[in-house]
């Protein structure tokens, strides 16, 4: 996901670099940094706050998406595959987050 949002956001206009693209690429950064981070913490409790985060930098990356396509930044077939690959992710985490929850019978 971080990746794919560099590549698209490479060809944003300059004066955007430190505005929605900026904010892009943190949310983008933000999904698997959270994940990352909250694997390795102690307990289920604490990776799960950390996996709602990541979710959260998802929605906001998500919002981001819809505000380029809204104002006409980016290639919008490219808006589009990138909004799919986080649909995906998202409930990726959204599973992962039930099936630690479910493990620890919250």
């Amino acid at each position: 996901m971080a990746r794919d949002t560099y590549e698209l956001t490479k060809a944003y206009p300059k004066d955007e670099q430190y505005g929605i693209v900026s904010q892009m690429k943190r949310s983008a950064v933000s999904i698997a940094s959270n994940i990352a981070e909250g694997a390795a913490r102690q307990g289920n409790k604490e990776f799960l706050q950390f996996l709602y985060i990541a979710l959260g930098s998802a929605s906001e990356l998500d919002t981001q998406i819809e505000i380029s396509r809204k104002i006409g930044l980016g290639d919008s077939r490219k808006l589009d595959e990138l909004q799919n690959h986080l649909e995906t992710i998202s409930k990726m985490l959204q599973g992962l987050i039930r099936s630690i929850k479910s493990q620890a019978g919250s």
